[in-house]
C-alpha cells in the first residue's frame, strides 16, 4: 500500500525500518504515553515488526504505516490501525519523532489514513485510545472528528486510558 498526501509518503513497514522503529519506539514521549515495548536492540525492533505490525497486514490486511517526507524520504513516524483484543472496532493510533511533531503531519497522515480505511477497509466506526495526560493526542484526534466516550482499561494495561471514536451519537 502506498498513499500519498500533500507532504507525506505513507507505506507499509518493513524489516529495514528497524533502526527507525528503534529509534521511535525508545523516544522518551513514546515510553510515557503509549509504553515500554522492550525493545533494546535493533533486532528486537526488526523481530517486532515481523511478528506484530508486519504479521497485522497478513492476517488483518492493515496495521502500522511508515510516515515519511515526501522529498527527502526521511522516516516520520507512523500511523494506522490496530485490531486489539477487547476492542469492539479497530483503533486508529500514531507516534512521531521529535523532528515529525508540531508539523501537522500527525493530522495529515491520519487523515489520509481514515480516508482510506473507510473507502477501501469498509470501516465505519474508528475507535483510538490515548494516555489520559497526552494532550497532544486528545487535541489531534478532536481535530480529526473524535470526540471522547469514556475511561477504560485494555487487558494488560495499569492505567485507564481514553477511549475516542469517531461514531456519532451516543455509544
Amino acid at each position: 500500500m502506498r498513499i500519498e498526501t500533500q507532504r507525506l509518503v505513507i507505506t507499509e513497514l518493513t524489516k529495514m525500518d528497524a533502526p527507525f522503529f528503534f529509534d521511535l519506539v525508545n523516544d522518551e514521549d513514546w515510553k510515557r504515553f503509549i509504553g515500554d515495548r522492550n525493545i533494546k536492540t535493533h533486532q528486537d525492533a526488526e523481530d517486532y515488526l515481523t511478528n506484530k505490525v508486519i504479521s497485522s497486514y497478513k492476517k488483518f490486511g492493515f496495521g502500522f504505516y511508515l510516515v515519511s517526507d515526501k522529498n527527502s524520504g526521511i522516516p516520520l513516524g507512523i500511523s494506522g490501525f490496530v485490531d486489539r483484543d477487547g476492542m469492539e472496532f479497530v483503533d486508529v493510533g500514531f507516534a512521531f519523532l521529535p523532528a515529525g511533531r508540531k508539523k501537522g503531519y500527525g493530522y495529515e497522515s491520519t487523515k489520509a489514513l481514515l480516508e482510506h480505511g473507510q473507502k477501501n477497509l469498509k470501516f465505519d466506526t474508528v475507535l483510538a485510545i490515548a494516555n489520559k495526560n497526552n494532550e497532544r493526542s486528545h487535541a489531534l484526534l478532536k481535530k480529526l472528528g473524535f470526540r471522547f466516550s469514556k475511561h477504560i482499561k485494555l487487558n494488560k494495561e495499569e492505567n485507564e486510558l481514553c477511549l475516542f471514536t469517531n461514531q456519532k451519537g451516543d455509544k
